[in-house]
């Protein structure tokens, strides 16, 4: 092929990028577009934190392809009337993109697909955002897995591809014509989502440099700091994977390098114990992509298809003091504050809340759903799918509902001197670390503090939660 328009969308970067690869190495002239869609502003779930993140990721794409000479592209509207008008001005055979797996993107490339077709130009997508896809790894039944340990024995077992090559400099002996862009929003407040929260910065710049200092050091404790939100113990690196700043192929192959620098001895073991849990975490993401394609019921309703009659309570008074942070459990406050100032969540966190959400409130695990991905930095529809159904025992989870956490336990075990709490419920500052936890323990102390009292009571809810999953049972 003489000219392919390479279609950025959530593979915002130049390196082991698999389209932009493919389209490098089969035509003479790649001409690299975005297109910033009329749904990141209509979207049901559009977050001032997403799209700013994205905002960011798209300008740094921008200034990493002019060093290789290339400019990318903007277009704003519809990508089935742009890609057409597109391959016309630049006289393009094909445009290239990587595949996407939320059911709405892929009825839309559906349609470009024979929309382009239609008007000669080719389209075609490859796999990037995982290793393994929908339907590669099935049981020995040819049945999609249902169940994480066996799917990710199964994924363990299948040889890993190495990352793509950095999109090359550009030839200066390719033509390329001027194609107009539109100008993208500086920020979400621009198009009237204004953004409140201070987000991680995003790009692949900064996504490498974060690979770099985890896989450096604290890959070798995740096992043990993953948990505990006042340490800065994960990879951090959840949004790029979402905007696709970064490859999972290049991370994968950086956990590879980690672990054979692991230290000889008994350390050795323990170092590559973390290496294999932090892997887990990867695999994961794929387990639930795969999920929501082989079971696209999961969108609209419970995987578990007889827990869609579960009898849930619409207080909207306990979910708004839910969203707030004002609970009167500290753990479940500090964990919805800090997603509220800062887009993101720690994973014990987002489990502790989730539970809490569903089984102590006993408010349906969709509201809970919806609020994540408005406020998430990182808001991916399979991941988030996945994680709340998991919590709300209506899931994939291998253990049965009554996996309920106690949010007290939970946070003496894992913020065990308040550090966490205190740092987002300042209110709680002068409360020892024995009460810190349980407030309520302190009537005078807490009435001083202003802090909420209690919304509910944990041990009443828990049976009123396991009633109403034996009542459908």
């Amino acid at each position: 092929m003489k000219t392919v328009i390479h279609w950025f969308r959530r593979d915002l970067r130049v390196s082991d990028n698999v389209a932009l690869s493919e389209a490098a190495k089969r035509a003479e002239t790649v001409i690299p577009v975005f297109i910033f869609e009329d749904a990141f502003r209509t979207g049901p779930d559009v977050g001032a934190a997403r799209l700013a993140f994205l905002l960011q990721s798209v300008k740094s794409l921008r200034k990493n392809l002019a060093e290789l000479g290339h400019t990318l592209v903007v277009r704003c509207g519809k990508s089935e009337e742009i890609l057409p008008q597109l391959c016309k001005e630049a006289n393009a055979q094909a445009v290239f993109a990587n595949k996407r797996y939320e059911p709405y993107a892929q009825r839309r490339d559906e349609r470009i697909i024979g929309i382009l077709n239609a008007a000669g130009f080719g389209f075609e997508l490859f796999k990037d955002a995982v290793v393994w896809e929908e339907t590669e790894i099935l049981t020995q039944a040819g049945k999609p897995y249902t169940v994480f340990t066996p799917y990710s024995k199964a994924w363990k077992a299948k040889s890993i591809f190495a990352p793509r090559a950095k999109f090359p400099i550009r030839n200066p002996q390719s033509a390329i014509r001027n194609l107009e862009s539109d100008s993208l929003p500086a920020t979400p407040d621009e198009i009237g989502f204004p953004l409140t929260q201070k987000i991680p910065p995003g790009g692949e710049r900064m996504a490498l440099e974060l690979l770099r200092k985890f896989m450096a050091g604290p890959v070798y404790e995740y096992g043990a700091s993953r948990n505990f939100p006042a340490i800065d113990g994960t990879s951090n690196l959840s949004p790029h994977l979402r905007a696709g700043t970064i490859g999972i192929r290049t991370i994968l192959a950086e956990l590879k390098r980690a672990k054979e620098k692991a230290e000889s001895g008994k350390r050795k073991a323990e170092m590559l114990a973390n290496c294999d849990i932090f892997l887990n975490e990867l695999i994961w993401r794929e387990f639930y992509l795969q999920v929501l394609h082989n079971f696209p019921h999961v969108i609209k309703g419970a995987f578990r298809p007889e827990y869609d009659q579960l009898k849930w309570s619409d207080d909207q008074e306990h979910f708004q003091a839910w969203c707030e942070g004002k609970t009167g459990y500290p753990i479940v406050d500090a964990a919805m504050r800090c997603l509220n100032a800062t887009g993101t969540m720690h994973n014990r966190l987002r489990m502790i809340v989730a539970m809490f959400l569903t089984k102590d409130l006993l408010i349906h695990w969709q509201w809970g759903e919806r609020y994540f991905m408005k406020q998430l930095v990182d808001g991916d529809l399979a991941a988030n799918n996945g994680g709340w159904q998991w919590s709300a025992g209506t899931g994939t989870d291998a253990a049965p509902y009554f996996r309920i956490f106690n949010p007290v336990s939970q946070a003496e075990k894992f913020d065990p001197q308040g550090e966490f709490v205190r740092r987002w419920i300042p209110e709680l500052k002068d409360f020892p670390d024995d009460e810190i936890h349980q407030p309520w323990e302190n009537p005078l102390l807490l009435t001083k503090s202003k802090y909420p009292p209690r919304i509910v009571l944990h041990a009443d809810q828990r049976g009123k939660c396991l009633a109403m999953f034996k009542a459908v049972k």
